[in-house]
């Protein structure tokens, strides 16, 4: 049976925004990430990262970095009682880099590639889903495929709600000041709504 889904976008959102994650020295997550994706897992949706890494395009690092740090991911979550079903990840770019990562492909938020994967493969309910993130791109791709989007304010979120948002074609359906206060909103919210 379908489950709705939180997906959660990774840099600036689940952890520090620090530019091109070209090392795993160079990753944390911040704080109340592991406690919120222990909240999905509790309330019986699908927990899923969704990522953009054209790092691996651009020629920054190689795909084997990001294992080394979903590695970390998983076995922090793990280590304070979380889970993430799944982790999709576009290593793609439209302009930059050599093929086969320059490519105009449509696992790159805001299209929804990684989301209809997630659909497909874990049964994701998008209808009934949420995005989490600190961009404008990813509330686009929660709105493509007919889920509602989450704007935080760590990362990139403060900057986009203050330069960005009054050109945006719709406000997000929920702002909030990190991930944690995301999902308890989203959850609360969601809870009584049933």
């Amino acid at each position: 049976m379908a489950r709705p889904a939180i997906f959660l976008d990774r840099d600036g959102t689940l952890s520090y925004e620090v530019g091109y994650v070209n090392h795993v020295s160079r990753f944390r997550l911040l704080p109340g990430a592991v406690e919120a994706v222990r909240l999905i897992n509790q309330s019986g949706r699908l927990a899923v990262l969704v990522t953009n890494q054209a790092g691996v395009a651009r020629g920054y690092f190689p795909e084997s970095v990001i294992d080394e740090v979903h590695a970390v991911v998983r076995e922090t979550m793990e280590s304070g009682g979380a889970r993430l079903d799944g982790i999709y990840v576009c290593t793609h770019h439209p302009t930059a880099g050599a093929p086969p990562y320059r490519r105009d492909f449509d696992c790159r938020k805001p299209r929804p590639g990684l989301l209809r994967r997630a659909e497909a493969e874990l049964g994701a309910d998008l209808s009934r889903s949420w995005m989490i993130g600190d961009r404008h791109g990813d509330l686009a791709v929660a709105w493509a495929v007919g889920a509602r989007a989450a704007l935080v304010k760590t990362g990139y979120g403060r900057g986009e709600l203050l330069w960005h948002a009054a050109r945006w074609p719709r406000p997000p359906d929920l702002v909030a000041e990190h991930v944690l206060e995301a999902v308890d909103r989203i959850l609360r919210a969601d809870e009584a709504r049933a």
